[in-house]
């Protein structure tokens, strides 16, 4: 393979690469895999996995498979007629029918990898010695050491470095068979199993590292662009649990490259508990995800007054009940526009277990005739403070807005000037019911989360920290 000297060249590094213990910092999403997900991984790979029904067949199938009677371990394979024990014209056409659903027992190795272990029973059907069927059964032990590495697409892959067999207890469960022969048995085994059982393991690996390989990729933001995941650091490895600084770059629709502020001061984030695997969403996705609203355009929008309930008039009338000196001699009863625009980024602020976010705007008031020209009649510059209510899904941050409280001041008048603090309730209704619900449907597009091990996030524990959201969910 000609991108294996590379894998291997960076698996040297691993040996001083481990988490620390306590608190770990970054700017990435940080994605912490434990231990149990992968071995639940490897068993779901041994249970439905398409390249393992390949190689084992169905457990309990004679004709299926490559451990079936057609296949490597079947008649005319290495067990049978013609194979290994066809030089022993006393065991007539011995062969592998039948292998259990392997248990898994994974223990992760700081700095390296991983010892993955497989414990089954074969069973072994064929003729004995003295004629009818022979049944044996025979337990066994795949323990392997699997290398953590990079491959050449730069997403993590675990390498097979060592496999090896132990031959367990064999159990003559049908027909007569000889002690000197039932050693021809055991030595057999011995020496074949680990040809025959080993590319399972490789099997195996090669579907975990798909739905590893699915941790890194391109994912879509609807209209605004995309998010791709690329590896920031090397992967960490410690005895709970693996650890990816996943590094979220932002593409407009166009293609390009959106790089907003990220923050001064790395992330602290919190231990990983026992059992569970972590995902850490930074303040900047947040802040871009809004950024590219704004830029947009999504976050601007003309308020007309059939975009508002009946009971939050925008009329001449009730605007000089507020500030009757805006309003020079315009007639009661003419309808109102009120333009938004945001012509910067919204903040938003993560921290003492509250997301919040703050969107400026410029609002212009005018007089609003449906079929004719508009007539301004101040212009205001305001703040918009909205709660952010954050929910996860299977592989997305979903976000919500409602609004807390908007201040304005006014900027000009084409009358005199006035107090403009008298119009923040009437503005929040009309914002809180116009603007804020628009703001909603274009954030319905979420924040991806990288797929990890198909981990799903939908019933996951939220915390908000810092600068960052981290997501944990029991293995």
């Amino acid at each position: 393979m000609p991108t294996m000297l590379g894998v291997w060249s960076l698996l040297l590094l691993w040996g001083l690469v481990t988490p620390c213990q306590g608190l770990l910092e970054t700017v990435g999403t940080l994605a912490r895999i434990d231990k149990d997900e992968l071995g639940k991984a490897i068993q779901n790979s041994l249970v439905g996995g398409p390249i393992l029904q390949n190689v084992l067949g169905t457990v309990t199938s004679v004709n299926q498979g490559l451990l079936g009677s057609g296949g490597l371990l079947g008649g005319g394979g290495l067990l049978g007629y013609g194979g290994v024990f066809g030089a022993v014209e006393e065991l007539s056409g011995l062969k592998v029918e039948e292998v259990t659903l392997p248990k898994v027992s994974v223990k992760l190795l700081p700095g390296f990898g991983v010892q993955l272990d497989l414990h089954t029973k074969v069973g072994l059907h064929g003729s004995g010695p003295l004629g009818g069927l022979l049944q044996l059964a025979a337990e066994v032990n795949v323990s392997s050491r699997v290398a953590l590495g990079v491959s050449a697409r730069g997403t993590p892959i675990l390498i097979l470095k060592r496999c090896s067999t132990l031959l367990g207890h064999i159990s003559l469960l049908t027909g007569l068979l000889p002690a000197p022969l039932f050693g021809v048995v055991e030595q057999t085994l011995f020496k074949v199993l680990p040809e025959l059982l080993c590319p399972v393991v490789d099997s195996v690996l090669g579907v975990v590292n798909e739905l590893l390989g699915a941790v890194l990729g391109l994912v879509p933001l609807g209209a605004l662009g995309s998010v791709e995941f690329t590896l920031a650091t090397l992967p960490l490895i410690s005895n709970q649990y693996i650890e990816l600084d996943v590094n979220p770059i932002v593409k407009s629709v166009a293609g390009d490259i959106v790089d907003f502020p990220k923050p001064r001061h790395p992330i602290k984030v919190p231990p990983k508990e026992d059992h569970t695997s972590q995902v850490t969403v930074p303040l900047f996705l947040f802040n871009t995800m809004f950024g590219l609203l704004q830029t947009s355009g999504a976050l601007d929008l003309d308020i007309t007054p059939e975009l508002v309930p009946s009971n939050v008039p925008l009329t001449t009338t009730d605007l000089a009940t507020l500030v009757p000196e805006a309003l020079r001699k315009l007639p009661p009863g003419q309808q109102l526009l009120l333009s938004l625009r945001v012509k910067k980024a919204p903040t938003v602020t993560l921290q003492n277990h509250k997301a919040t976010v703050s969107i400026p705007a410029t609002i212009h008031v005018l007089s609003y005739l449906p079929k004719g020209a508009h007539e301004a009649l101040f212009q205001l510059n305001g703040v918009m403070t909205l709660n952010a209510q954050l929910a996860p899904s299977a592989t997305k941050l979903h976000i919500s807005l409602s609004l807390e409280r908007l201040s304005v001041k006014l900027a000009s008048s084409s009358a005199h000037t006035f107090d403009a603090s008298r119009l923040e309730e009437w503005l929040s209704n009309v914002v809180r019911l116009a603007y804020v619900p628009k703001v909603n449907v274009n954030l319905d597009v979420g924040i991806p989360l990288p797929k990890i091990l198909n981990v799903n996030f939908a019933n996951a524990a939220l915390a908000i920290i810092e600068n960052a959201v981290v997501l944990t969910v029991s293995s």
